[in-house]
């Protein structure tokens, strides 16, 4: 990646994505899903890495309620609608920023595949869990399996994506100084 190609403000645009990354990822950890857990005793579905299955779907969505799933759709996956988008753009930005140092672009090209792929993940998470609320008493065994491969597949790509920023961030350090641009 050269400078030419770069915003000049790049590193200005990774903070600023990110600060908002994190005030949304903040509002769901200590509000939306944290009232998802407490209104129904189990871990919400964003927030199981490993998956699930049509049991523990079935169970969450009973234990939900009307006014639970309806929390679920109108609040938590409203949030989630955003947060994906500005996550990738944290990471993305992120990369290229610190990519600017780094003489291999397929480094940072495989950095940016991964975070769109964590964020596309996600929002097929949103469609299987909304399908699932949707669907409910009715659970599609198969809809369960496809949702919780989705969440495996995000949980996977995100962590590989915030791997290769810590990666990036490790190899600008050592490398030596040159110009950058915020």
């Amino acid at each position: 990646m050269t400078n030419r190609i770069l915003p000049k403000h790049i590193g200005l645009i990774a903070v600023g994505s990110g600060l908002i990354a994190a005030s949304i990822y903040w509002l769901m950890m200590s509000v939306t899903l944290a009232h998802i857990e407490a209104v129904s005793g189990h871990v919400p579905f964003d927030m199981r890495p490993a998956g699930y299955a049509p049991t523990q779907a079935a169970a969450l969505l009973e234990a939900l309620g009307v006014d639970g799933r309806d929390y679920y759709l109108s609040r938590q996956l409203a949030l989630d609608t955003l947060y994906p988008a500005m996550l990738a753009l944290t990471m993305i930005a992120t990369i290229c920023w610190l990519g600017q140092r780094m003489p291999n672009s397929r480094f940072v090209c495989f950095g940016i595949a991964l975070s769109v792929a964590s964020a596309l993940f996600d929002y097929v998470e949103n469609l299987g869990i909304m399908a699932m609320i949707w669907s409910w008493p009715s659970v599609f065994v198969p809809l369960v399996h496809a949702a919780s491969s989705v969440t495996i597949l995000k949980s996977v790509s995100t962590t590989l994506a915030v791997l290769m920023v810590l990666l990036a961030g490790f190899n600008w350090a050592r490398q030596p100084k040159a110009k950058i641009h915020l």
